[in-house]
């Protein structure tokens, strides 16, 4: 098995993410925030120790503005939605997943608008045509970190310097880039952080969440609310974090897993872990630059961009590509629009769309071999 589907999801886990989750369900199994025994403070203290370790990783500040939900999607549905009133405006990318344009979607009933910011033929955004975006309403920008499309990176610290001197706010998609590429919420001027677990965070599904500027948690309405454990006295809302944005029984098991992938990719190092991937990246772009049956979308080296590869091969469907690379080859990928119909628009991919290889630092080389090689001989009908 060769799986090169690691934007959907990483795989294999790393060793301990499982066992961690194991050892919470058996030996622990309690709730947090509602019980006063030790097994219950030990989980208390794990789920402060995940936060922490996410604001250290992210330059997040004070580790109660963490927030964890079931997924970036999730997350990306609270902030928006918390934070647009009927009249704003918003700027967004051209690439975007539909984890951001259905909600703005959505929200366009309410009379929120939004517009998209052109990208290059490479999908990263023309940063010279934020000025002519800006209108009167404008309130924020929202935009991926990079595209789970073909790879091409945002660059978040030059975006939200125009942000801050635009009195926007500045929310971050970072599903495909979290716990791989380094991301300074401090620095690169974020308000509002969105993360998901189990792509390169390497923890299991079902977990995910956003950090918040301190500034941001008045601002952002809840979504959903309901029992926290806390002023139990009271059917208001928390206005203190996380308690706010955090109701009903978290996914402890897997924050559990989340803090066992946190701690390995801090002991392998994530400059390294990214490194090896960008490495794959790049003999798998060289190993197809002389066919000239395969056209690449997107960036063709790994300057700016994250291991993810989007490919079309002349006169083959992308669905039959993909079917043949797993059932002859035992290659994984993923095929198909990658819900992002309007970024395939913009690569010029739409509406076939494409096979996506993403490769994590459990892949090899020469799985990146026998994959050129596939590619090789079904593009030329051997």
């Amino acid at each position: 098995r060769i799986y090169f589907d690691n934007a959907a999801t990483s795989y294999p886990k790393p060793e301990g993410v499982g066992e961690a989750m194991l050892k919470y369900i058996k030996d622990i199994g309690c709730n947090v925030n509602r019980s006063g025994y030790s097994e219950a403070y030990m989980a208390e203290n794990t789920l402060y120790d995940t936060r922490q370790l996410l604001c250290d990783m992210f330059h997040g500040g004070d580790p109660k503005n963490v927030v964890f939900t079931s997924n970036v999607t999730t997350s990306l549905n609270i902030i928006l939605k918390g934070l647009l009133k009927e009249g704003d405006h918003i700027l967004t990318s051209s690439m975007e997943h539909n984890a951001v344009m259905r909600p703005l979607t959505q929200l366009s009933s309410k009379d929120i608008t939004f517009d998209r910011i052109p990208s290059f033929c490479d999908a990263t955004p023309d940063l010279l045509s934020l000025p002519s975006l800006l209108k009167k309403n404008t309130v924020a920008v929202v935009i991926t970190h990079a595209s789970n499309v073909c790879g091409s990176m945002t660059p978040l610290y030059e975006i939200g310097k125009f942000c801050k001197e635009n009195n926007l706010y500045f929310i971050v998609d970072s599903a495909q880039t979290a716990g791989a590429f380094p991301i300074d919420i401090q620095d690169m001027n974020i308000d509002a952080l969105a993360f998901t677990g189990h792509k390169s965070l390497l923890g299991p599904q079902g977990i995910g969440g956003f950090i918040l500027k301190e500034h941001m948690v008045k601002i952002i309405s809840p979504l959903i609310s309901g029992g926290t454990g806390s002023i139990s006295h009271t059917e208001n809302i928390p206005d203190f974090m996380p308690d706010r944005f955090e109701p009903g029984t978290l996914n402890i098991p897997g924050i559990y897993g989340l803090n066992a992938s946190l701690n390995y990719i801090n002991k392998t190092g994530m400059e390294n872990i990214c490194n090896f991937e960008l490495e794959l990246t790049k003999a798998f772009l060289e190993g197809l630059t002389d066919n000239k049956k395969i056209i690449i979308y997107g960036k063709k080296d790994i300057i700016d961009r994250a291991p993810v590869v989007s490919i079309q091969v002349t006169d083959i469907d992308p669905a039959q590509l993909a079917y043949t690379l797993d059932s002859k080859y035992n290659i994984q990928t993923r095929v198909g629009l990658h819900c992002a119909p309007f970024a395939h628009k913009t690569l010029g991919s739409y509406p076939a769309g494409t096979v996506r290889f993403s490769f994590g630092h459990k892949n090899n080389l020469t799985e990146v071999k026998h994959c050129i090689k596939a590619l090789e001989e079904i593009s030329h009908g051997v």
